[in-house]
C-alpha cells in the first residue's frame, strides 16, 4: 500500500508540472539559452574579425591601440558601435589623410576643392592619424554590419568582391583614400545600401547601369574620380549626386529631369559636358542646389529653372554660356547663392595628374551674357551672394535691390553697367562685400553707405566724381570669420564666402613683393574724378584691435589738400596698413613726425603728386615698411641716411624729384631691398660699393642723376639683379663683367666708361634731367591705381634700342645686297654659257669691254696680275687688251668681287 501510495504522488506531481504551460515556458528557456550561446560566439566572432582586420593594415600612429585580445569588450573599441547583443553594426575610423604613402586628400583641409559641397561632414577633431594598406576581405565577416566609414585614410587597392556582396550594409564611405579599380558590373548585395561614397580616391571607367538595381540607393558621391563616358539617365532618380572634377564627356541627359521627384542635389561640375543645360531639370521641383560650374555647356540658361521655387544655390560659371539672364530665375524664391561667371579657378589641386592636366583646360570664364541684370534678380528676398563678374551685363545699373536685408557679397565688376551709383545699397545693413569696379558707373557716393563696415567695398575704374565722404560710423554685424579650418563646417553658404574672400584678397598691392597677400579690409576708391581732400580712413572701430591688415586705394584721382597725414590716426589698431595715394594732386611737405605716427605702415605709394620739401630723416621710423614710393614729386634736399634703419624694405622708389646729394652708403643695409630707383634726380658722387651686398637686390635704376667714379665691379656678382641703368650720368671707368646685363645700353650718355664709348651719346644738361627722362614702369602699384607717364622724351633706353635697330636694319640690307651681286660673280655662272656680253663704261678705252676681253687681259683672273685689295674685292690690271687702240700694253685695271676659292697672291 505504501508504494502505491508514493507512485500516485509522484505521477500526480509530474502529470502537474508537465502541464502545457509549463512546457512552453521550458521551451522558450531552453531556445533563449541556446540563443544567447550562439549570440556569444557570434560576438567573439565580430572581436576576432575586427582582430583580424587590425592585424591587415599598419596603424602608425596607433588609431586602434584600444583594439586589444585583453579588453573582452570589442564595443569599447575605438571607432567600434555594437547592438544590444554586441554584434558590430558599425566601423567609422576618420583619418586625417594629408602627405603620406598614399598621398590621400586630407580630412580638415578642403582647400583643393573649395566648392566641394558634400553635406555629408565629419569632424576631423579627434582625427590624430590615419590607417595605411588595403580594405580587407574579412570585414564582410562582419554579418550585422550596417555602416562602414573609413574616409581619409591611407587605403589603396580595390574594393573586395566580398564587401560588394554585403547584404545588411547601408552606408559604404571610403572618401578621400587611393581606391583604385572601376565599379562592379553587378552587385552581389547592397540590397539596402543607401549610401555610397567613393569621392577623392581613383576610380575609373564609367558609371555601371547596375547602380539601378540598388533600390534604396538615396547619396552617390563619386567625385575626384577619372570616371569618364557619359552621364546615365538614372541619376535624377537618386536624391544626392556628386560627380564633380571627373571627366565625363557629352551632354547632360534630359533623361535626368524626367524622372527627379526626390532630387536635392544634383553637382556635375568640373567635367567636359557640352551641349545644352537640360530643360527638364525645371521638372525637379525638390531642388536645392544645382552646380554645374567649370564645364563646356553653351547657348542660355533655361527660363524653366524658374520653376525650381526650392533651389537655394545655382552655380553655372566657367562655361561657354550666352543670351540673356532669364528674369524667371526671380520666381526662385529660397535662392540664396546666384554664381553666373566667376574668376577664380575652382578646381582642385589634387594629386591625379591626368585629371589636373585636362581640368587645367578649362580654367578661364567663357560665360558672355547679353542685356541687363533683370530687377528680378536683385529683388530676390533671400538672396545673400550675387556674383557675377567680367559677364559682358550692360544697361544701367539697377536702382531696385528690394529689402536686400539679406544681401551680404556682390560682385558685378568688370561689366558694362552705366549709370549712377544706386542709392538703395545704403539700406543693406548686412551687406560687407562689394565689388563694381570697372563699369562706367557715375554719380557720387552717400555717407550712409556702410563702408566701414566692409571687408571688401571696391568701386574703382568707374566714373565717380565729388570727394569721399567721410563715412558714418555705426554698428557693425558680425562677418563671418575665415581664419583656421575655412571649409571644416557643414555650411554652403560658408564655403562660398570663404572660397570668394580670400580669393579677392589677393589684390594686395604686396604680392608682387613676394609678400603674404592676406588681407582683412580692402577699400578701392581708385582711378575715378574723385576730388577734395582726403578727410580720413573709412574704416569702423570695431575693427580696431583685431589684427586687423587693412588697404586703402585712392590712387588715379583729383584729390588735393596736404599730404594726408590724418589717415594715420587710426593706424595703431591695425596690424598692418596699406597706402596708395598716387597720382593725384596732393601737395605739401611729408609731416616731419611721421615715423611715429603709424609704425604699422607696410605699403606706401605716394608717388605722382606735387609734395614738395625734404623727406624727413623721421621716416625711417616707418620699420614696417616693406614698399615705399614717393617717386614723381618735388621732393628736394638729400636722401635721409635713417632710410637705412627700414630693415624689411624690399622697394624704394625716389625717383624723379630734385634731390641731391650723395647715395646713403646706410641703404647698403637694406638686405631685403629688391628695388632700388633714384633715377632723375640730380644725385652726386659715386655709387657706393656696399650696394654689392645687396644680394636680393633685383633691379638697380640710377639714370639721369650726376653721379661720378667707377661702377662697382662686384655688381656684376648680384646674381639677382636683372634690371640695371646707370645711364647719363658722369661715370667712368670699366664697365662690369657680365654677359647677361652688365651692357653698354646700361649705360648710355657715360662718355668716360671705356668700353662703351661708341655708345656714349651727349649727357643732357642739368635742366633735362629729372622728370623728362623717368620712366616708373616697374612701380609696384595696385589695380586701380597706374601710374602715368609725364614728359615726351626718349629716355636712354629707347634711345639704344632706335640705334641698334637701325644698325641691325642696315647690315642686313647690305648684307642682302651683297648676296646677290656676289651670285652674279659665283664661277658657277662660267658654264653657262659663251654669250658675247658687252659692259656700258663711262670711260671710252677704244675697245669693247667684254667678259673675254677681261679674261684675255688679266690672264684668265692670273694672280700676278693682282695689284691690291679692296672693300669689295680684289684689283687685277688688264693687259694687251684685243683690239686696243695704239698697242697700249696696259690698258686699265678693274676690281673683281673676290671669289674665295681663288686666292689674289701665291
Amino acid at each position: 500500500m505504501v508504494f502505491s501510495y508514493t507512485s500516485v504522488i509522484k505521477w500526480h506531481f509530474f502529470h502537474k508540472l508537465m502541464s502545457p504551460i509549463l512546457v512552453v515556458k521550458l521551451f522558450f528557456l531552453l531556445w533563449a539559452l541556446s540563443m544567447s550561446q550562439i549570440d556569444v560566439v557570434l560576438a567573439d566572432s565580430d572581436k576576432s574579425v575586427l582582430l583580424q582586420f587590425k592585424n591587415s593594415v599598419s596603424d602608425p600612429s596607433g588609431l586602434l591601440s584600444s583594439w586589444d585580445s585583453v579588453d573582452s569588450n570589442h564595443c569599447h573599441w575605438f571607432g567600434v558601435s555594437c547592438d544590444s547583443n554586441s554584434r558590430v553594426f558599425s566601423l567609422n575610423i576618420t583619418g586625417n589623410g594629408g602627405e603620406g604613402k598614399s598621398n590621400a586628400s586630407s580630412c580638415s583641409n578642403f582647400a583643393h576643392s573649395p566648392l566641394y559641397l558634400y553635406e555629408v561632414r565629419r569632424s576631423c577633431e579627434y582625427s590624430r592619424g590615419k590607417l595605411i594598406g588595403k580594405v580587407s576581405p574579412v570585414i564582410s565577416k562582419l554579418s550585422e554590419l550596417r555602416i562602414l566609414s573609413l574616409p581619409f585614410n591611407g587605403l589603396d587597392g580595390e574594393v573586395p568582391n566580398e564587401i560588394w556582396g554585403m547584404d545588411k550594409l547601408e552606408v559604404l564611405d571610403l572618401e578621400g583614400n587611393s581606391i583604385t579599380g572601376s565599379l562592379p558590373i553587378q552587385f552581389g548585395g547592397f540590397r539596402n545600401l543607401r549610401v555610397l561614397n567613393l569621392g577623392f580616391n581613383r576610380i575609373v571607367g564609367e558609371i555601371p547601369s547596375s547602380l539601378t538595381h540598388l533600390a534604396s540607393l538615396e547619396i552617390l558621391n563619386l567625385a575626384g574620380n577619372t570616371l569618364n563616358g557619359s552621364l546615365p539617365g538614372f541619376l535624377g532618380q537618386l536624391r544626392e549626386v556628386y560627380l564633380l572634377f571627373n571627366l565625363f564627356t557629352g551632354p547632360i541627359s534630359s533623361e535626368i529631369g524626367e524622372n527627379c521627384r526626390k532630387l536635392e542635389h544634383l553637382d556635375l561640375s568640373g567635367n567636359f559636358l557640352v551641349g545644352k543645360i537640360p530643360r527638364s531639370l525645371g521638372n525637379c521641383t525638390q531642388l536645392r542646389k544645382l552646380l554645374l560650374y567649370s564645364n563646356m555647356l553653351e547657348e542660355d540658361i533655361p527660363s524653366e529653372l524658374g520653376y525650381l521655387q526650392k533651389l537655394e544655390i545655382l552655380d553655372v560659371s566657367r562655361n561657354s554660356l550666352s543670351g540673356s539672364i532669364p528674369p524667371e530665375l526671380g520666381k526662385c524664391s529660397e535662392l540664396y547663392v546666384l554664381v553666373l561667371s566667376n574668376l577664380f579657378n575652382p578646381l582642385p589641386e589634387g594629386n591625379n595628374t591626368k585629371r589636373d592636366s585636362l581640368l587645367g583646360q578649362l580654367n578661364d570664364e567663357l560665360n558672355y551674357f547679353e542685356g541687363a541684370l533683370p530687377e528680378e534678380i536683385t529683388t530676390l528676398p533671400k538672396l545673400r551672394i550675387l556674383w557675377a563678374p567680367r559677364a559682358t551685363l550692360e544697361g544701367r545699373f539697377s536702382r531696385n535691390w528690394g529689402a536686400c536685408d539679406n544681401l551680404e557679397m556682390i560682385n558685378l565688376a568688370q561689366n558694362y553697367f552705366t549709370g549712377k551709383f544706386t542709392d538703395e545699397l545704403s539700406h543693406c545693413k548686412n551687406l560687407f562685400f562689394l565689388d563694381l569696379s570697372s563699369n562706367s558707373l557715375s554719380g557720387e557716393l552717400l555717407e550712409e553707405l556702410p563702408v566701414p563696415c566692409m571687408t571688401v567695398f571696391d568701386v574703382s575704374g568707374n566714373l565717380l566724381s565729388g570727394s569721399i565722404p567721410k563715412f558714418s560710423n555705426r554698428a557693425c554685424p558680425t562677418v563671418p570669420s575665415w581664419k583656421g579650418d575655412l571649409y571644416g563646417p557643414n555650411d554652403i553658404l560658408l564655403q562660398y564666402q570663404s572660397f570668394f574672400a580670400s580669393k579677392s584678397y589677393g589684390k594686395s598691392p604686396l604680392i608682387s613683393l613676394g609678400e603674404d597677400g592676406n588681407l582683412s579690409v580692402l577699400h578701392n576708391f581708385g582711378h575715378n574724378n574723385f576730388t577734395g581732400i582726403i578727410q580720413s580712413m573709412p574704416i569702423s572701430p570695431a575693427r580696431l584691435g583685431k589684427q586687423t591688415v587693412y588697404t586703402f586705394l585712392v590712387g588715379e584721382n583729383k584729390l588735393t589738400g596736404p599730404f594726408p597725414g590724418n589717415l594715420f590716426e587710426k593706424c595703431e589698431g591695425l596690424d598692418s596698413l596699406l597706402v596708395n595715394v598716387s597720382n593725384n594732386r596732393l601737395s605739401s611737405p611729408i609731416p616731419v613726425n611721421i615715423g611715429t605716427m603709424c609704425r604699422s605702415l607696410k605699403f606706401l605709394d605716394a608717388s605722382g603728386n606735387q609734395i614738395t620739401g625734404k623727406i624727413p630723416p623721421g621716416l625711417g621710423g616707418l620699420v614696417s615698411l616693406v614698399s615705399l614710393n614717393l617717386s614723381k614729386n618735388l621732393l628736394q634736399g638729400q636722401i635721409p641716411t635713417t632710410l637705412g634703419q627700414i630693415k624689411d624694405l624690399k622697394f624704394l622708389s625716389l625717383a624723379g624729384n630734385s634731390l641731391t646729394g650723395v647715395i646713403p652708403s646706410s641703404l647698403g643695409q637694406l638686405y631685403s631691398l629688391k628695388v632700388l630707383d633714384l633715377s632723375s634726380n640730380s644725385l652726386t658722387g659715386e655709387i657706393p660699393k656696399v650696394l654689392v651686398n645687396l644680394r636680393s637686390l633685383e633691379g638697380l635704376l640710377l639714370k639721369y642723376n650726376k653721379l661720378s667714379g667707377q661702377i662697382p665691379a662686384g655688381l656684376a656678382n648680384v646674381a639677382t639683379l636683372s634690371m640695371f641703368n646707370v645711364s647719363f650720368n658722369n661715370l667712368s671707368g670699366s664697365l662690369p663683367l657680365n654677359s647677361n646685363l652688365m651692357k653698354c645700353s646700361s649705360a648710355v650718355g657715360n662718355p668716360y666708361i671705356q668700353s662703351c664709348r661708341m655708345f656714349s651719346l651727349t649727357v643732357p644738361s642739368s635742366d633735362q634731367q629729372g622728370r623728362v627722362g623717368y620712366s616708373n614702369s616697374y612701380a609696384a602699384s595696385p589695380s586701380g591705381a597706374t601710374s602715368k607717364r609725364r614728359g615726351s622724351g626718349f629716355n636712354s633706353i629707347e634711345i639704344a634700342s632706335i640705334t641698334s635697330a637701325s644698325a641691325i636694319v642696315s647690315v642686313l640690307l647690305a648684307l642682302i645686297v651683297l648676296f646677290f651681286y656676289t651670285r652674279k660673280w659665283n664661277p658657277r655662272s662660267r658654264v653657262l654659257g659663251a654669250t658675247r656680253k658687252e659692259v656700258t663704261v663711262f670711260t671710252d678705252i677704244g675697245v669693247p669691254l667684254t667678259f673675254e676681253n677681261v679674261v684675255h687681259a688679266t690672264g684668265s683672273f692670273n694672280a700676278s696680275n693682282c695689284i691690291g685689295n679692296g672693300g669689295f674685292g680684289d684689283n687685277l690690271q688688264g693687259r694687251d687688251i684685243p683690239g686696243s687702240l695704239g698697242g697700249n700694253k696696259t690698258a686699265c685695271s678693274w676690281t673683281i668681287p673676290r671669289d674665295p676659292t681663288i686666292p689674289c697672291r701665291d
